[in-house]
Order: C-alpha cells, then sequence, then structure tokens
C-alpha cells in the first residue's frame, strides 16, 4: 500500500478554472492575441503555462515568457484566490494523514502560489512539502517538480513503490511515469476525455472521495 501520496494542485485539490481563465485571457490581450471565450483556455489548465503558450498561440520562447509575466501580473493581484477546493478534498486529507501517510504536493504553479494558496485554504497543515517551479526556471517540467518531492522526502529508488501521484493530466501521468512511481487519475479535474487513459492510467477517481478506496 502507499505510504507517500502526491498531489497535483490544480484540477485535483482545488477548481482553480476562474482564475487561470481570467488570467490566459488578460496575458494573450496584453500579448496582442485577441481575446478568447473560457472553454477554448481548459487546455491551459495543468501544463507549464509557457508551453501552453507556444502550444496554443504559436508563440516563440520569448512572447510566452512575456506572456507569463503578464499572466503572473493579474495572478498575484487577485487571480490567486479565484480559487475553491473540491468537495470532499479536507475530508480525504484528514482521513489520510489519520491513516499515517505522507502528503505532498507537486504542482506546475510556483511554489509560492501553490503555498499561498494552500494556506488561504487551510489545506497547508496537511503536507509535508510542497514543490512547484521558482521563478527563474527551476524545476520547469511536472517530472522534475515529482523528482524534487522524492528528494525532499527522501525516497529512493528500491522505496518508489510506496510512492504515488494523484493528477488530472497527461502531464501527471508523464511525469509520475519518469520518475518511475505510480499514477491514479483525478477524473473529475480538467483533462479531455480519454486524456490519461491515452497517458497510460489505469485508475481513475470519478470524485476526490473516490481516492480512499485506491489508498487505504
Amino acid at each position: 500500500m502507499y505510504k507517500y501520496i502526491l498531489f497535483d494542485l490544480d484540477g485535483t485539490l482545488t477548481d482553480s478554472a476562474p482564475g487561470i481563465i481570467r488570467c490566459v485571457q488578460y496575458a494573450l490581450e496584453k500579448s496582442g492575441k485577441g481575446s478568447y471565450p473560457d472553454h477554448e483556455l481548459l487546455p491551459f489548465i495543468g501544463p507549464p503555462l509557457t508551453e501552453s503558450f507556444q502550444n496554443f498561440c504559436g508563440m516563440s520562447e520569448d512572447e510566452a515568457h512575456a506572456a507569463l509575466e503578464y499572466y503572473r501580473e493579474r495572478f498575484a493581484r487577485v487571480g490567486m484566490f479565484e480559487n475553491s477546493v473540491y468537495d470532499g478534498i479536507p475530508q480525504l486529507l484528514q482521513t489520510l494523514r489519520q491513516a499515517d501517510k505522507i502528503l505532498a504536493v507537486a504542482t506546475s504553479k510556483p511554489q509560492l502560489y501553490a503555498e499561498k494558496i494552500l494556506e488561504h485554504y487551510k489545506l497547508a497543515p496537511y503536507f509535508t512539502t510542497v514543490a512547484g517551479p521558482g521563478f527563474n526556471g527551476e524545476l520547469p517540467t511536472k517530472a522534475d517538480v515529482i523528482g524534487e518531492v522524492l528528494q525532499r522526502l527522501h525516497i529512493e529508488s528500491d522505496a518508489k513503490t510506496a510512492a504515488v501521484m494523484l493528477g488530472d493530466r497527461e502531464h501527471d501521468a508523464i511525469g509520475a511515469q519518469q520518475n518511475d512511481i505510480a499514477i491514479i487519475g483525478a477524473g473529475y479535474g480538467y483533462s479531455s476525455p480519454g486524456e490519461l487513459t491515452a497517458a497510460g492510467v489505469s485508475q481513475i477517481a470519478a470524485k476526490p472521495q473516490d481516492f480512499a478506496g485506491f489508498l487505504l
């Protein structure tokens, strides 16, 4: 059974779509890319933002980094808390901690923002560590973030069978696979139909409460 449980943030612990989408819209407009309806921007939730700006809008790397700065301009001011915790998450975290599980967050959101969000919603005490990219290019991929968590928790190769990643996007699955740990999908998050299955995820929770059946 798993001892170390790594959680994605956006789409797994919190419903962050309103804030992320509004900040992406702000960044695209400031970048001269026009306006887009909310539903077209859902793919931005989860992957690293510079990657999404390049893939979605055909931006160059420099343009994507400029758009990221626009995004952060609004996110730090207001977008961070245009967010809500999914029903059942606090109870799940409490149950896992009572079962002596060690919990961590591995997110593509900058670590500083993730920590502030978790503190704001009173989730921070459940987690032993929170890892995410820095503002200067540190930990650019989800695999890097997951690897950082494993290092902080001193999980060596022979202990990786006791670790699992919980996330809603293919990036979570790919990152887990590259670090040789298990993955369980958050089917209630922002993945497109079939995305998790195509990424090799065989266990998928339809709602947060369903994770307990895989973890206890």
